[in-house]
């Protein structure tokens, strides 16, 4: 029978909302969308890079929990509260996110709090950081 593990922070919203941080079933981990507030400070840097290294380091928390790490990243979501951000924000995440390069969704809906500047949701596979990786080129 496939193992499932539910992660749970101690954050307030997840009892609130009734949802895990990180669902893992078998070596499939689903990451809920991860805001950048810091879990021992429990700030929200305002500056957009600060905030998105901060929500990358939120997941790599919540992988680690569960034995996997960022490079086992296979699926990303990005939500970016303010279109005007786009590019500073995705310069931070592509500085933390080369060489894993997941498939990715990218948006710009309203966010729970104006404070929210960028939200990423992934989806990771135990282990696929360590297999064997076949790039293919569509493009001329």
């Amino acid at each position: 029978m496939t193992q499932i593990t539910k992660l749970k922070t101690g954050s307030p919203a997840e009892t609130r909302g009734s949802y895990s941080r990180a669902v893992a079933v078998g070596d499939l981990i689903f990451v809920s969308n991860t805001a950048g507030r810091n879990p021992d400070t429990k700030l929200i840097p305002t500056d957009l890079r600060e905030q998105t290294m901060q929500v990358l380091a939120n997941i790599e928390r919540a992988l680690a929990a569960v034995d996997a790490v960022l490079e086992d990243v296979v699926a990303a979501r990005v939500f970016i509260q303010f279109p005007d951000d786009i590019d500073e924000v995705m310069t931070a995440y592509a500085e933390r996110m080369r060489g894993i390069e997941p498939t990715l969704t990218l948006t710009s809906p309203p966010l729970g709090s104006p404070e929210f500047k960028v939200e990423i949701e992934v989806t990771a596979y135990r282990g696929a950081s360590k297999g064997p990786v076949n790039e293919m080129n569509l493009g001329g």
